[in-house]
């Protein structure tokens, strides 16, 4: 048993694999058949048998067992060498948090890794067992990519919908939680384009310097795997844009209500200044104070006061301050 081997697989030719054993890749010869093997790069076992056994050159080890890597492809002569990325589906984890896969190929052994489980990979095994898997090397890297960009399409839905009911609620008072949740919408967007992007280029390049073992179909099949990746990176910034605005518009209307309160504040402070300022003169402890001694100079100050009020919001409503 070789700790770190997910899957072997020999396939038949007609859409069936036989699963193969650790021991029995060593006797493994070309003419047997194509040969995939699925490994967890970040086992030990796995590490040493795809640096020492599995014939790969430097790069091509370094790349299948790396720990980060964005999309890419790379041709060199009959061989293939990729990092594609899925949306992390798996429970509990966020979609943005994306899943990588390295594989290599010369179209008669596929050696691919990973850390994280993929569904895509699921769905590949699903189709093999059934009888209805690839049959060829360009056929299983096609349908691979084709299931990584379809298993985009429910995530980017999601978040489509949930920038909508954003857009809904901008209006309503929970106005900070609604800010924060647009902020990490926008991070997701993000993200989420910051692998897309590079992984349409990788399509392309593949359709465009694709190895000798890639015919027509499976170079059709990636280019219109492209143009799905293209239309879902289109989406994700109109989807981004929108949240953008929703975002400035909440902002605007939080600066907006501030910017009411302060006004009220401004024009109460307005009023009351010279109110201040005469009481304040009125108060202070000298002698010579006109109405000292007098019953009805408290009720006399109360009436300047009052038209002095009344005066100011006179004024206020002629200027079109209230």
């Amino acid at each position: 048993m070789l700790d770190g081997l997910i899957y072997a697989f020999l396939f038949d030719g007609d859409g069936g694999a036989k699963e193969l054993q650790a021991e029995e890749i060593e006797g493994w010869a070309p003419d047997q058949g194509l040969l995939w093997l699925h490994f967890d790069y970040s086992k030990a076992e796995a590490q040493h048998w795809i640096t020492e056994k599995s014939d790969l050159d430097p790069i091509a080890v370094s790349a299948l067992l790396a720990e980060e890597t964005r999309p890419r492809a790379s041709v060199a002569g009959k061989t293939l060498l990729m990092a594609l990325r899925g949306v992390n589906m798996n429970p509990g984890a966020d979609p943005e948090d994306m899943v990588s896969i390295r594989l290599w190929s010369d179209g008669k052994r596929i050696i691919s890794s990973r850390r994280r489980r993929l569904l895509s990979v699921d769905d590949i095994i699903s189709k093999i067992r059934n009888g209805t898997g690839p049959t060829t090397a360009a056929e299983f890297i096609a349908l691979l990519a084709a299931q990584l960009t379809a298993r985009m399409h429910d995530a980017i839905d999601e978040l489509e919908d949930q920038v909508a009911e954003l857009e809904e609620q901008v209006l309503t008072e929970s106005r900070q939680a609604m800010r924060a949740e647009l902020s990490d919408m926008r991070r997701e967007l993000i993200a989420l384009r910051r692998y897309i992007a590079p992984q349409r280029e990788a399509l392309n390049r593949i359709q465009l310097d694709a190895p000798s073992w890639f015919d027509d179909m499976q170079k059709l099949r990636m280019r219109e795997t492209a143009d799905r990746l293209t239309l879902y990176i289109e989406v994700l910034d109109s989807v981004r844009e929108r949240a953008g605005v929703a975002q400035e518009e909440l902002n605007n209307q939080i600066s907006e209500e501030a910017n009411r309160r302060m006004y009220v504040l401004s024009i109460v402070a307005a009023i009351f200044l010279p109110l201040g300022f005469f009481t304040g003169l009125l108060g202070i402890n000298v002698g010579g104070m006109p109405g000292a001694d007098n019953g009805w100079a408290f009720w006399f100050v109360c009436g300047i006061c009052v038209a002095v009020v009344v005066w100011e919001v006179l004024l206020f409503r002629r200027k079109q301050w209230l």
